[in-house]
């Protein structure tokens, strides 16, 4: 394999890690209630177990048949059958099933096995999607949507006009799904979408929805859409039309405290005509499943996201999947030329239903020509680790920096820290107002790939508290202080605070509360005792800044190559940075980053594809 060929890693590497103590007793329960003796089924229903605990959606038999396997609690080896006489005493298992049947689990025609809820999730999704892909929009009016989509983005001087193209998609068709990197336009795109889509509704106002997975996320296209509303070419009633409210889909769907089902589902659809979804990358198979279960009949969908971030930290990559392209079909392309006066390259006759649904952006409007992040987000994403080092090393570009790092030495990483946050404790002690200490606290952020260890979210947080300690800030072991950034780590309905929700701890007016910013743009703060779980966030994991955008971030990597640390981690790090990126690490883990692909984590792609079962 040359130095460029990008590695494909295994979806769950041996050896084969413990896994929670829920997960292991779960498997142990479900062969004890089965009556399950054969080590190779048990084996490999702890690892189907396991998958979906690593964000998978299944277990690819094929990683794990035939090879030997060390579990980390220290048993002995397990040397696992073949693939063929594996599927067969599967085959044989009371826990298994065929797609179809009512059991534990379901093994499918491609060697997958899944937990039966994740099977249908998968299976519910693919139906739904295609059907919405496979029913274009109906009575629109060409001619005006012409004129239309010309006036609105008239101001656009790309070519060929990719906004402009991807507007014209989603309005001919009921289901759209546009992706494109940061700064490449996405939400000025979907204002002006809806501003169609209402102009061809008339005078009966759509019932539109804007939502995102996070708080943060829904408070971040809130914000955009108010901004690029004021910009539109169009009447007063029209513009008014459109919602500058945004909301969790948490909360769009009605969550139920300590339930997995939501108020709205198929027997009781979302009161919407249009649903807007931003961040669509980070929503899992079952929150995607529960989202479009809810769509009533009539009800179009678009979904905004990247298509080369992470995937969601639950199990399922469904944006990904969803970003499959392979072209417009002959007819369509045909009418999205009509439409748009974009000129369309169509790929064939019959491509899949839901090639024509699909809208790519590329040219980024944040990141110039001469920008750094933008030149190292292309490397990386296209698996060149060689161009992407040489970048860093020649140092050349303002707004990127590499750090080298040997082993466990950060005698520095301290002192950075409190440069970058340096404007945000001044903030907390001139005792600032609420909102600006939060954007204080948003100019700079460290993220890392795990969570735990040395080099881990909690392992950077405990070293800085530890140097505040030190500087008299605070005294040793006090949990809580004037400055003390947190992050939500479980959903408090009650209180409209979720995971991934951050808050500071400031001292005013004699009391210590925590404050947050919610999707409406209201400061909220809170007594420290009432808050749900949550932890402090100097530090970050880069799954859990997706949704963020801040004006410096320092990637701080692992010490060695990791089954976590890959291409989409990478770029998801450094493309959270408005104006400045930093990598802190060995070159050598730099690379094997860029070069990791992970594999596919589920068979929606061929379901919805390749028409798998």
């Amino acid at each position: 394999m040359s130095a460029e060929t990008p590695a494909v890693k295994p979806a769950v590497p041996p050896p084969v890690p413990e896994g929670s103590p829920l997960g292991r007793q779960f498997a142990a329960y479900l062969c004890r209630l089965g009556g399950e003796d054969d080590p190779a089924v048990a084996w490999a229903v702890r690892l189907a177990c396991l998958a979906v605990a690593g964000g998978q959606v299944c277990l690819r038999l094929a990683d794990y048949a035939g090879t030997t396997i060390l579990p980390e609690d220290g048993t002995d080896p397990v040397e696992l059958p073949a693939l063929a006489e594996w599927q067969a005493r599967l085959g044989r298992s009371r826990l298994v099933g065929p797609p179809g049947q009512f059991a534990p689990l379901i093994l499918d025609t491609g060697s997958r096995l899944y937990l039966a809820r994740y099977w249908n999730y998968e299976r519910k999704l693919a139906e739904r999607l295609l059907d919405l892909a496979e029913s274009p929009a109906a009575g629109i009016d060409l001619p005006r949507l012409r004129a239309d989509l010309d006036r609105l983005f008239a101001h656009n001087r790309e070519i060929p006009d990719r906004q402009k193209l991807a507007a014209a998609v989603a309005v001919l068709r009921r289901f759209c799904v546009i992706s494109g990197g940061p700064g490449t336009g996405k939400t000025s795109t979907v204002v002006r979408i809806l501003a169609a889509l209402q102009a061809q509704a008339g005078d009966r106002p759509l019932r539109i929805a804007l939502a995102a997975p996070t708080g943060k996320a829904a408070a971040r296209v809130q914000e955009a859409i108010r901004n690029q509303k004021q910009k539109l070419d169009c009447p007063d009633a029209l513009r008014a039309a459109i919602p500058d409210t945004a909301c969790t889909l948490h909360r769009l769907l009605g969550a139920r405290p300590d339930s997995v089902y939501f108020r709205h589902h198929r027997d009781n659809p979302l009161p919407v005509d249009v649903a807007v979804v931003d961040e669509a990358s980070m929503i899992d198979l079952a929150l995607m499943a529960k989202l479009v279960d809810a769509l009533p009949e009539h009800a179009r969908l678009i979904l905004l996201g990247d298509k080369d971030q992470l995937a969601a930290v639950e199990a399922g990559s469904v944006f990904g999947d969803l970003c499959a392209s392979q072209g417009y079909g002959l007819d369509f392309a045909a009418q999205l030329r009509e439409a748009s006066g974009v000129p369309v390259a169509s790929s064939d006759m019959f491509p899949p239903a839901l090639s024509n649904c699909v809208a790519l952006l590329t040219h980024s409007h944040r990141f110039r020509e001469d920008s750094g992040i933008g030149a190292l987000a292309r490397l990386v994403n296209e698996g060149r680790p060689k161009p992407a080092l040489d970048l860093l090393n020649k140092g050349d570009h303002a707004d990127l920096a590499f750090v080298r790092e040997r082993g466990k030495q950060v005698q520095d990483l301290a002192e950075r820290m409190a440069q970058g946050y340096a404007a945000y404790f001044a903030a907390v002690d001139a005792e600032a107002e609420p909102r600006e200490t939060l954007r204080a606290f948003d100019r700079f952020r460290v993220l890392t790939a795990h969570r735990e260890g040395g080099r881990g979210a909690r392992g950077v947080n405990r070293q800085f508290e530890e140097r505040l300690w030190a500087q008299r800030r605070l005294w040793p072991g006090t949990r809580w202080y004037a400055g003390r950034p947190v992050i939500v780590t479980r959903n408090d309905y009650d209180l409209r605070l979720f995971n991934g929700d951050i808050g500071v701890a400031l001292f005013l007016e004699g009391e210590l509360r925590v404050y947050f910013e919610d999707a409406d743009g209201r400061v909220r703060g809170f007594a420290p005792g009432r808050l749900p779980e949550h932890e402090t966030v100097y530090a970050m994991t880069v799954h859990k800044s997706q949704g963020s955008e801040f004006d410096e971030v320092l990637l701080l990597l692992p010490e060695a190559e990791s089954p976590v640390l890959d291409r989409p981690l990478v770029y998801t790090a450094i493309t959270r940075a408005r104006h400045k990126a930093e990598i802190r690490g060995l070159p050598a883990v730099l690379e094997g980053a860029i070069k990791s692909s992970p594999r596919p984590s589920s068979g929606l792609g061929e379901r919805l594809w390749r028409g798998g079962q």
